[in-house]
């Protein structure tokens, strides 16, 4: 009877851990969608877009390291139910806000609670699942249903948005913590460690401020001028927070970073496969939607289902990448992933800029960008935390996360720089001396947002100047190619690093 109990709860809370995971992966794969949206029913702009997904990214970095200290110390249940209640009710603010200014403020607290919320999952995951098929299999269902969240997020926020309306896409999670706070009473118990780290209260803060500084400086310096007072001011900030960041990491007793770890060339050359998924293939989910609904004319559902070539494939390949490294080992498989991203997204670029272009053009670099992320994925996992002693693969995971969220943090903003600026620098040459810069910029930053109904209004002059909208639909291509541009050529050259330090590695055994 015992046994069958102990199997009851296991199920139970299996399914209280793969429903948050599910929420989480939701959360961060069906808003992109119904960004361009909120840009129209909120009255928005591309730069509250970029903080509407940065503030969840920044917040979710913030917590990561932090909470699995609290949680250890004081249970892995108590915070993880805390952390479920602030998302399920910021998730409702979300869903209630009438302007961006709330959304963006409820969208960081919502990403407080969930970052908590995966961090109790890998660790209630961790002391409940302890045997090694037992653990493996439940580890196995737990990235599946996360896996199938980001995959299948996109379609599913569309269709939510076309059945009901965009709110719900944060309200559907109202009912589902509800649900996963009724298993969590019923299976997960509570464990702790009672030889728990100190909290790096200081490290935490000044981490978070350098990488909130840096993303800042990036979305606003055109707008407050790059070389301004208050750009400088900030962009010193953010520097100063790293460099104490640094200085305190060294010298602490209970370090959240143990930077000695990268003199390991197998954890230095995986890491370089995290910034690179999160340097090019997530940021630019993003801004994706805006190119299938705005330079392709596709309503909300067409755009989600498009996106689906480029999500799926890292749900299918990640067996055939454990397969790979195995046989072939990381040090091929990581660099050989994020070539692959590059190669997708080189191909994207050319597909987005013919004359009849649209979601068949875009398939090819679609699915080998998701093929390239599928391959890099796992084993950048399996890398950080094997190649560390197994006392130090919690510090091992948490840098591993950490480099993801800071690397989506800032390439959501650069993206969303080069994008604008893209189009900016195409209305110069196509209006020459029609518009002052004021106008240009204002206009590149509605057609960048995806905001075409508003440009006339706002712009009266444009009717005459662009009748037929193809200067517009030009200067939105154009920008597009360069975001894809940077996302291809900067992966490479990352993948090109990873693979010499890994080759270093290699050289000396």
């Amino acid at each position: 009877m015992a046994g069958t109990k102990d199997s009851s709860k296991n199920i139970i809370a299996l399914a209280a851990i793969c429903l948050s995971a599910l929420m989480f992966g939701l959360e961060i794969s069906s808003v992109p969608v119904i960004l361009p949206t909120l840009e129209k029913v909120l009255h928005g702009n591309l730069k509250d877009m970029q903080w509407i997904m940065n503030a969840y990214t920044i917040a979710c970095a913030t917590v990561l390291m932090a909470v699995g200290s609290l949680a250890d110390r004081y249970g892995r249940r108590r915070i993880f139910i805390i952390s479920l209640v602030l998302f399920g009710v910021t998730s409702l603010i979300c869903g209630l806000a009438q302007s961006t200014s709330v959304l963006i403020v409820s969208r960081f607290l919502q990403g407080v609670g969930a970052g908590a919320m995966q961090i109790c999952q890998i660790a209630i995951l961790s002391h409940r699942f302890q045997e090694g098929r037992e653990r493996s299999k439940a580890f196995g269902i737990w990235g599946i249903v996360f896996g199938i969240g980001l995959g299948f997020g996109p379609i599913i926020g569309g269709m939510i948005v076309a059945a009901l309306n965009w709110h719900w896409v944060f309200l559907i999670h109202v009912p589902l913590t509800i649900l996963t706070l009724i298993l969590v009473f019923g299976g997960v118990e509570e464990s702790s460690d009672p030889q728990a780290k100190k909290l790096d209260v200081i490290g935490i803060v000044t981490l978070s401020l350098a990488v909130f500084g840096l993303a800042y400086f990036i979305t606003q310096g055109a707008e407050l001028g790059f070389t301004s007072i208050a750009s400088i001011s900030i962009l010193g900030a953010a520097a100063a927070s790293f460099i104490i960041f640094l200085i305190v990491e060294k010298f602490s007793t209970h370090p959240m970073f143990d930077f000695s770890v990268f003199r390991i060339r197998n954890f230095s050359g995986a890491i370089l496969g995290s910034i690179g998924m999160n340097f090019s293939f997530w940021p630019f989910m993003i801004y994706l939607p805006i190119y299938f609904q705005s330079g392709l004319g596709y309503g909300i559902v067409a755009a989600g289902l498009s996106l689906l070539a480029y999500a799926l494939p890292t749900l299918v390949i990640p067996p055939l990448a454990e397969r790979l490294s195995l046989r072939y080992q990381p040090r091929i498989v990581i660099p050989l992933g994020l070539f692959i991203i590059g190669l997708g997204f080189i191909m994207m670029k050319y597909g987005s800029g013919g004359d009849h272009a649209n979601w068949l053009t875009m398939l090819p670099g679609s699915l080998l960008a998701g093929i390239g992320l599928g391959l890099t994925n796992t084993p950048v996992t399996n890398t950080t935390t094997g190649s560390v002693p197994i006392t130090r693969a919690g510090m091992a995971s948490g840098i591993d996360m950490s480099a993801r969220l800071i690397s989506l943090a800032i390439n959501i903003a650069v993206m969303g720089f080069i994008l604008q600026e893209g189009i900016l620098s195409y209305l110069r040459g196509a209006l020459p001396g029609t518009l002052d810069t004021t106008q240009l910029r204002a206009l590149a930053g509605k057609i960048a947002a995806g905001n075409f109904a508003s440009l006339k209004q706002g712009l009266p002059e444009l009717s005459s100047l662009d009748a037929s909208g193809a200067v517009v639909h030009a200067a939105l291509v154009h920008g597009f190619g360069l975001v894809m541009l940077y996302g291809g050529i900067g992966v490479w050259v990352l993948a090109a690093i990873s693979y010499m330090i890994f080759r270093s590695r290699s050289s000396q055994t």
